[in-house]
C-alpha cells in the first residue's frame, strides 16, 4: 500500500522546502500541518489530509486544541500515532503562550488574570482549577493547579488549596477554573466553594483576591460581580 507524501507534490508546494526557503511564518496553517502529519492516503495528499483536519475545526486553532484524539482518527489518514503528534504540537503552543505570560506577573485586575491563564485553560476539554498565589506587590509567585476533573466539573479541596499558600508564605490568593461548556457563569458549587476559601483564607490572614472562571474567551470574576474590587494597590 503507498502513500501520497508531501515530496510527491510540485517542488513550489512541498511545505517542508518552503519553511527552509522562506521560514516557518510563510506557511499556511494547513501546511504546518502537513509536515506533522508527513503522509497522505493512497487518494489523498498530505495537505489535503491537513486541509481535513482544520475544516473539523472550523478552521480555528482554538478549537482544534479542544478536539480530542478520537475525533481526530475519525478522518481518514489519521492513525493514532499521528493523532498524537498533532496533539502534542498543540499542547507545546498552549505551554508556550502560557510560558511566556508569566514572569513574575502583576494582577490589577480580572483582565489580567484573563491574559495570563487563558492560554492554559480556555480551550480544554475538561474542567482544571489552578491557584494562582501572590506577593504583597500583587506579582504571582506560583501558579499551582489543584484539579482536574471532566466535561462538567472538578474538585478542590479547600485544605489543599490553603497549604500551599501556607508552604509559599503567599499572602494572597486566586482560584481560577474553566468551563469548557462556553458558559461563565458560576455553578452552585462554584459559589460553595468560594465562599469557603474565602471565609478559611480569612481566618489564616490571607487575602482572597478573586475567583475567575474563564469560558472560551470570556471570563466570570465573584469580585467584580460582588463589587468589592480587592485587587489594587
Amino acid at each position: 500500500m503507498s502513500f501520497l507524501k508531501i515530496k510527491d507534490l510540485s517542488p513550489d508546494d512541498r511545505p517542508r522546502e518552503k519553511m527552509i526557503a522562506k521560514g516557518a511564518a510563510t506557511l499556511t496553517n494547513a501546511e504546518l500541518i502537513a509536515i506533522l502529519l508527513r503522509s497522505g492516503t493512497r487518494s489523498e495528499t498530505a495537505m489535503e489530509v491537513a486541509q481535513r483536519v482544520l475544516a473539523l475545526s472550523g478552521n480555528n486553532l482554538n478549537e482544534l486544541g479542544r478536539i480530542e484524539r478520537t475525533q481526530l482518527q475519525k478522518i481518514k489518514g489519521i492513525g493514532a500515532t499521528k493523532a498524537v503528534t498533532l496533539l502534542a504540537a498543540l499542547e507545546l503552543g498552549r505551554r508556550r503562550a502560557a510560558t511566556e505570560a508569566m514572569p513574575r506577573t502583576e494582577v490589577r485586575s480580572a483582565e489580567d488574570v484573563m491574559r495570563l491563564m487563558s492560554p492554559l485553560l480556555a480551550d480544554l476539554p475538561h474542567e482544571e482549577m489552578w491557584l494562582l498565589l501572590l506577593n504583597r506587590a500583587n506579582r504571582v509567585i506560583e501558579r499551582i493547579k489543584i484539579s482536574q476533573g471532566g466535561i462538567h466539573a472538578t474538585t478542590a479541596d479547600t485544605r489543599i488549596i490553603l497549604k500551599q499558600a501556607l508552604e509559599k508564605l503567599a499572602p494572597g490568593i486566586i482560584l481560577v477554573h474553566n468551563h469548557p461548556s462556553g458558559n461563565a457563569q458560576p455553578s452552585a458549587e462554584d459559589l460553595r466553594l468560594t465562599r469557603q476559601v474565602q471565609q478559611a483564607a480569612a481566618l489564616l490572614d490571607i487575602k482572597f483576591l478573586d475567583h475567575i472562571i474563564i469560558a472560551g474567551n470570556h471570563f466570570y470574576s465573584f469580585t467584580e460581580h460582588d463589587g468589592e474590587s480587592e485587587i489594587k494597590h
